[in-house]
């Protein structure tokens, strides 16, 4: 798949193994236990994974829980109310703002910013009525204060 704001395709990517390790040791339960214990501390579900590889030795939660993180806090009603890749892309749209705001005339930024801006209103398109409300709308004022 091409990339958005490019021309190139990139089809570079690293393959998850199709069958579960055998060496891991965690039981489904264990990692229930640490995926809702970091949920509660508002630990996003990317980086639940992360801590899960990392600290834990589960190289891959989907393979155990037999769904993937998000689908597992949905189940339990405690995903975030708000998307954690539009949540990163408007901190970044918020700290280019306050970067452009003392540089004037930096015009890369300004385009790194136009195109931050417009991937998060594809990704408010795709978000809602399902994770967002219907009437919702980026506006990067309100945008700042949501991330604060």
């Amino acid at each position: 798949m091409a990339r958005m704001h490019t021309r190139k395709h990139g089809k570079s990517r690293s393959r998850k193994p199709t069958f579960a390790s055998k060496w891991v040791k965690a039981s489904k339960a264990e990692v229930e236990a640490v995926i809702e214990q970091l949920a509660k501390e508002g630990i996003p579900p990317a980086k639940i994974g992360l801590a899960l590889r990392d600290q834990h030795g589960v190289p891959d939660a989907k393979k155990i829980l037999g769904v993937s993180i998000s689908a597992f806090l949905k189940q339990k009603n405690a995903l975030p109310q708000y998307p954690s890749d539009m949540i990163d892309l408007i901190r970044k749209a918020v700290r280019l703002r306050k970067h452009l705001t003392s540089n004037k005339k930096d015009k890369d930024n300004r385009r790194h910013l136009h195109n931050t801006e417009s991937k998060i209103n594809r990704l408010v398109r795709y978000y809602r009525g399902k994770r967002l409300p219907q009437k919702w709308k980026y506006i990067p004022e309100e945008a700042a204060l949501l991330v604060k």
